[in-house]
């Protein structure tokens, strides 16, 4: 029996879910020519995956007034100050700019800064992600749950995968490094044929 296949065929890159979704390499282009020059202080940092486009710029900080010296401690009454600031100041470009690129990438995208070192996100999905889990699998769930460390099974789920991927990352981008290479690889075809 033969089946039917939209979009590309078996494998990479992201099955039916990013079948039909225009293609991102292009994205930290598009939002540098998009984005105000005065906004951060060098280029954001543009993460990208399946569903959402994640744009977080370091924010200028002014100097601390009792020191001209750098490396006075900035209060964080003044991160604070300017992170609303900027929140406030930039909404409706910000929700222009998300607008254009959700039509033009088909992902919501997220806005957030970065200051001195500490992350801060406006918004950001949190999309459902559905699993089936074994005996063992639920008494990891449960016993997070049971100890205080998650409200329920689906938090403690989110808390694994984010401890998970914070020790795992250097392997997690070897691996994104070879299924680039293999998506290069599979769209250039055989040879000689």
């Amino acid at each position: 029996m033969r089946h039917e296949h939209r979009g590309r065929g078996f494998g990479r890159p992201g099955g039916w879910q990013q079948a039909d979704l225009p293609d991102p390499a292009d994205v930290p282009d598009w939002f540098a020519g998009r984005l105000p020059s005065d906004w951060f202080v060098g280029k954001p940092v543009i993460e990208v995956d399946r569903d959402e486009i994640v744009v977080i710029g370091e924010l200028p900080l002014p100097k601390p007034e009792a020191s001209d010296a750098p490396t006075e401690k900035i209060p964080a009454a003044t991160k604070e100050g300017a992170v609303a600031r900027f929140r406030e100041s930039t909404r409706p470009a910000r929700m222009q700019i998300a607008g254009e690129a959700q039509h033009r990438y088909g992902r919501n995208v997220a806005w957030g800064v970065s200051v001195d070192g500490e992350r801060i996100m406006f918004t950001q999905l949190a999309v459902p992600v559905m699993t089936r889990l074994r005996q063992p699998e639920r008494k990891v769930l449960d016993t997070l749950v049971d100890s205080g460390v998650a409200r329920s099974r689906s938090d403690a789920l989110a808390w694994t995968v984010k401890l998970a991927g914070k020790h795992a990352e250097a392997w997690l981008e070897e691996l994104r490094t070879a299924m680039r290479k293999v998506d290069d690889l599979r769209s250039e075809g055989p040879k000689g044929l």
